[in-house]
């Protein structure tokens, strides 16, 4: 916390941690492709305002995010606890709220915009920026609140994990091939500088605050859900797109036979 309130020592360790990014660029460019560097002003100007960035987004992090998502899992403990109830279903509650939260953040996620942007782009509008999103902050609330029940419950972690990952590979076999790739990227694209945060602080906030549960063993974890559960989600509305579409195709190819059908017993009444 120290270091928070110091700017100075906060923006040198922020450089510390940055600076070898930018080397390695500059060395790279100079020593193997052997040519100058595009418009290094630009660099270097964009480098500061990175560095800028991230420091107060650091600042931000410790001084905002995670004591609201502390705090928010202690009252809803506290609610929890004082409706007398001490097993899983009086936390309704807190999964209610864990599946909100994990929308709303996946939502305003950048990263997922910007993937989801150059998907549309890619697919010159086959695939729905804004369904994909949704797509993507189901799965994740879904996770999310899944998550959350583990923790309340405080069941291995691995059980869940593995068991997804089966869905998803079951998931895999039968999907449409042009999805496949980007339900797997879409599941690391939810882990960023949005959902992240208050995801891991809700997780330690519950875990600290609910008898019997370590931080370390039962906090964490919660960001795994978040990855892989949208994978889920995303194969899956491919899997309904495909087969609302081949509905609707085989309806079309009905339509034919059915005129063709009615025509025929016309004309087979106007005979003699």
């Amino acid at each position: 916390m120290d270091l928070l309130y110091n700017p100075s020592k906060l923006l040198l360790a922020t450089a510390r941690d940055v600076l070898p990014v930018l080397l390695l660029l500059v060395v790279f460019q100079k020593l193997v492709l052997r040519r100058p560097l595009p418009r290094p002003a630009r660099i270097f100007t964009g480098f500061a305002f990175v560095l800028l960035g991230m420091t107060l987004f650091l600042a931000g992090l410790e001084l905002a995010l995670f004591p609201v998502g502390r705090t928010m899992a202690l009252q809803l403990v506290q609610a929890a606890n004082s409706g007398g109830g001490s097993n899983w279903t009086s936390y309704f509650l807190v999964y209610l709220f864990a599946a909100l939260l994990g929308f709303s953040t996946t939502i305003a996620e950048p990263a997922l915009i910007a993937v989801a942007h150059k998907a549309q782009e890619a697919s010159r509008g086959a695939i729905s920026s804004w369904n994909l999103r949704v797509a993507v902050a189901v799965g994740v609330a879904l996770g999310i609140a899944v998550g959350t029940f583990r923790i309340v419950t405080g069941t291995p972690l691995h059980w869940y994990i593995l068991a997804s990952y089966v869905v998803v590979a079951v998931q895999t076999i039968f999907a449409p091939r042009v999805m496949i790739p980007l339900a797997y990227d879409t599941g690391g694209v939810t882990t960023s500088t949005v959902t992240v945060p208050l995801v891991a602080a809700l997780g330690l906030g519950l875990a600290s605050n609910i008898p019997g549960r370590s931080p370390i063993i039962d906090g964490f974890g919660l960001i795994a859900f978040a990855s892989v559960f949208p994978i889920i989600s995303v194969l899956a509305y491919a899997q309904m797109a495909q087969w609302a579409a081949n509905r609707r195709s085989r309806k079309q190819r009905r339509k034919p036979t059915a005129a063709k059908q009615n025509q025929d017993n016309d004309q087979n009444k106007g005979e003699p």
